[in-house]
Parts: C-alpha cells; structure tokens; sequence
C-alpha cells in the first residue's frame, strides 16, 4: 500500500476512525514511529471511536505503561512500550490476559520478536521531509483492508 499523506491532525483522526472500523477482536496493532510522529494522536482517536465517546480522556500510556478501557462492546489495552528496559518485562503487563481484547502498543520493538509475531496490523507513522503532516503506512496481516 501507497503511504498515505495525514496533511493535518484531522487526517490522521480520520484515519483512526477508519482503523477503529476494521479492527476486530483480539488484534494485536503495532504502532511504529519517532517521538512526534503521532502514535498517540493515532491511538487516542482508535479508543476514542470504539468506545463511543469522542471527549474520552485517553492519556499517553508512556509512564502507567498500560491504559485500559472497556465500554462500548469492546475492551482496549493502549500500551507504549518506551520505558521497557527488557523484552520479558512485557510478560508481566497482562497485555494478552484476555483474548478478546483489541491492543494497541506504541513502541513494539523494544517488546522483543514474540511481540511482533503476535501482531494482527501494523502503522508506520512518519514526519515527511517537508516537515508538513505524517505520512502512515497501514498493514493487515490478513490483507484486512480499512
């Protein structure tokens, strides 16, 4: 798939609300980019639109490591690995205690090969050169389209 150009904040909650649509339960989605590229703006709008509330206070989850959210039908772990200092210690964060939840992991890479595995989709978020916008790369490992 052709990246896709976010030209502003409101690009990119679109695109979550596309995301939030597709998504089923039990996918496990990979966030991927650099401080700033928008994973959380991204994330925030996902949980925002599966559990109905367009006001829902969604904070980064950088420092509790884990922010969950059920309502709506669906149950939501938001997650962002960045302070993970070894693979293992995701082990002892519950993120697949329970197989109907939807995970959304900010930072997957420092969660180790076992995290990627697991993984249902993918988004690679990215700051063009021009420095305007984001550019998303979205992918399903079942081809799922959005």
């Amino acid at each position: 798939m052709e990246p896709l150009l976010l030209a502003d904040d409101d690009a990119t909650a679109a695109l979550g609300r596309r995301l939030a649509a597709a998504l089923k339960p039990g996918d496990l989605i990979l966030l991927h980019g650099d401080l700033g590229a928008g994973k959380t703006a991204l994330s925030r709008t996902i949980v925002r639109t599966l559990m109905g509330d367009d006001r829902l206070d969604v904070p980064s989850p950088s420092f509790a490591l884990v922010q969950p959210y059920d309502g709506n039908g669906h149950s939501v772990l938001h997650t962002d690995l960045y302070r993970i200092r070894d693979p293992r210690e995701v082990d002892e964060l519950g993120l697949f205690d329970r197989p109907e939840t939807i995970v959304l992991c900010e930072w997957p890479e420092r969660g180790g090969e076992a995290f990627t595995h697991r993984a249902t989709g993918e988004v690679s978020l990215s700051i063009p050169p021009s420095g305007a916008g984001r550019l998303a790369e979205v992918t399903f490992a079942d081809g799922r389209q959005f």
